[in-house]
């Protein structure tokens, strides 16, 4: 009679395990997997104009946009396709830092 009952105890712990897990898969990895992807998806959106890399390194700006083709040109004007997917990330200007944040110095000078 007692090992009837600690079987019973071993699979309602191994229950109780599976549905921890599914309760942690559905409410924290799930949202945070889709997330990462929108993330992805949205940093690989290019428009004509911006600057963008692909997954092999190149850094050009985009020229043509089209379903199935991306165009890019290079700086030295070479003009090459590239399927959507290999466009790695979009590369936003850098903003230039102000300097007026900066405190003066305000000491007068001394007259000679």
């Amino acid at each position: 009679m007692l090992a009837n009952t600690h079987g019973g105890t071993s699979s309602s712990i191994f229950l109780i395990y599976i549905v921890l897990f599914g309760a942690l898969y559905f409410f924290y990895l799930r949202p945070r997997s889709r997330k990462q992807k929108a993330a992805r998806l949205q940093a690989r959106q290019v428009e004509v104009g911006q600057r963008a890399q692909t997954i092999g390194g190149l850094v050009a700006t985009v020229v043509k946009v089209e379903d199935d083709l991306v165009t890019l040109r290079t700086d030295s004007g070479v003009e090459l396709d590239f399927v959507p997917s290999a466009i790695a990330r979009r590369i936003d200007p850098a903003v230039p830092e102000s300097t007026d944040d900066e405190p003066k110095d305000e000491t007068p000078e001394s007259g000679q």
